[in-house]
C-alpha cells in the first residue's frame, strides 16, 4: 500500500467495516456472473466509451481512478460500486485489492467476489481463510459460499458468537446476505444476547429484516423514529431491506422527516421499492439549494444521499442532475454519482 495513506485514514476506514459502507449507506446488488440474464450483465464494456465525455465514461473512470485510490475509505467505496452495479470489468483489479494491506478493503473485496459470484477469483479469496483479521476470515468465507461451497457459511455462523463485537456485528451482516432463512435464531440470539452492543443489535435487526422476518418490524420501526438522525438513516435501511407494504408507508412518512439526510435516505429506499414518490424532495436538494448552508461534511453527505437516491429512481427530472455531480468536488459523491449512472443505465 501507498505510504501516504495515513494512521487516521486507516482508522477511519476501520470504522466502515461493520455493514461495509455506512459512510455512503449503499445497498448491494446480487448478479451471478454465470447463468444471469443478459439484462442483468453490465460491464464498461456495453457503453459506448468512444465520447469519453459521456456520463457513462465518466463514470468508469471515477471507479478505476477509485479502486486505485491512496486513501483506502476510496478503494472500499469503489469495490461496492463494482459489487452493487455488476460491472464485471473491474473484477480483475477488484481482485488484486484481495492482497491489501488494510482490512476494510480485503473484506469489500471478498465480498463483492461473493456478491458477483466471481469464480475466477476463487483461488485468491481462499488464502484470506486464514487471514490474520477474522473479519477478513469470515468475509472470505462468505465469497467461497456463494461461489457455491456453501457449507464454508458455517465460518460466519460460528463468528457471531465471537467476543469481538465487530466481528460479531460483521457476522449478523453477513448472514443477511447470505440468504439462508436458517439463521434466523443466531440474529435472534445475538439482538437479544445481553453481550451485544447496539451495532451488533442494529445489524441483526437488518439482517432478519433482509430474510423477511415481519417480526422486526416494531423494533425497526423505533429507530426510524429515534432522536438520532444517523440512527433513523440506518432505520430507513433497514425498514427498506424488509420491503413490505406497511414498510413502504413508514418509508413514506420518513419524507417529511425534519433531517434532510433521512429524507433522502426514505426517498432512495422507496425508489429501489419502485415507488418514486420522493422525486421532488430530491429536486429541491438541487433547485433550492437545501444543503447550501451545511458545512463541507453535511453538504458532502446530502450530495452522496442525494445521487444514490437519483440512483434508484432514475427519472428523467432526477438524472439530469448527474452530470453536475460527476464534476462534485468530493471523489466519495463522485463515486456515489458513478453509482448513479450505471444503476440508470442498467434500466
Amino acid at each position: 500500500m501507498d505510504s501516504s495513506v495515513s494512521k487516521a485514514q486507516t482508522q477511519q476506514c476501520g470504522k466502515i467495516i461493520v455493514s461495509v459502507l455506512h459512510t455512503l449507506v449503499f445497498a448491494y446488488l446480487i448478479v451471478s456472473v454465470f447463468g444471469c440474464n443478459d439484462s442483468m450483465r453490465t460491464t464498461s464494456g456495453d457503453f459506448n466509451t468512444t465520447n469519453m465525455n459521456t456520463p457513462q465514461a465518466q463514470a468508469v473512470r471515477i471507479i478505476w481512478n477509485g479502486l486505485e485510490d491512496n486513501n483506502p475509505l476510496i478503494r472500499v467505496n469503489a469495490i461496492e460500486v463494482v459489487a452493487s452495479t455488476g460491472q464485471i470489468k473491474f473484477m480483475p483489479k477488484v481482485q488484486r485489492l484481495l492482497r491489501d494491506e488494510v482490512v476494510p478493503v480485503r473484506f469489500a473485496a471478498s465480498l463483492a467476489v461473493g456478491d458477483l459470484r466471481y469464480t475466477p477469483a476463487k483461488s485468491s479469496v481462499s488464502p484470506l481463510l486464514k487471514d490474520k483479521d477474522v473479519n477478513v476470515i469470515i468475509a472470505a468465507a462468505y465469497a467461497i459460499g456463494k461461489i457455491g461451497d456453501t457449507e464454508y457459511f458455517e465460518v460466519i455462523r460460528k463468528a457471531i458468537n465471537s467476543d469481538d463485537q465487530t466481528v460479531r456485528a460483521n457476522a449478523a451482516f453477513l448472514l443477511g446476505k447470505t440468504g439462508d432463512t436458517s439463521s434466523l435464531n443466531l440474529l435472534k440470539w445475538a439482538l437479544e444476547d445481553k453481550d451485544s452492543r447496539d451495532k451488533v443489535r442494529f445489524q441483526a435487526l437488518e439482517a432478519m429484516a433482509r430474510l423477511g422476518d415481519g417480526n422486526v418490524l416494531q423494533r425497526l420501526w423505533a429507530i426510524v423514529y429515534s432522536a438520532y438522525a444517523d440512527d433513523r438513516v440506518m432505520g430507513v435501511r433497514a425498514i427498506g431491506a424488509l420491503g413490505t407494504s406497511k414498510a413502504r408507508d413508514i418509508l413514506i412518512t420518513k419524507l417529511d422527516d425534519d433531517v434532510l439526510e433521512v429524507r433522502l435516505a426514505a426517498a432512495e429506499q422507496l425508489g429501489m421499492l419502485k415507488n418514486p414518490i420522493g422525486e421532488s424532495m430530491v429536486v429541491d436538494v438541487f433547485e433550492k439549494k437545501l444543503a447550501a448552508g451545511f458545512d463541507r461534511q453535511a453538504n458532502e453527505r446530502a450530495n452522496v444521499l442525494a445521487a444514490l437516491a437519483i440512483g434508484q429512481i432514475c427519472t428523467p427530472t432526477l438524472t439530469k442532475f448527474l452530470p453536475q455531480l460527476l464534476k462534485n468536488e468530493s471523489k466519495l459523491v463522485r463515486i456515489a454519482t458513478a453509482k448513479a449512472v450505471f444503476q440508470c443505465t442498467m434500466r
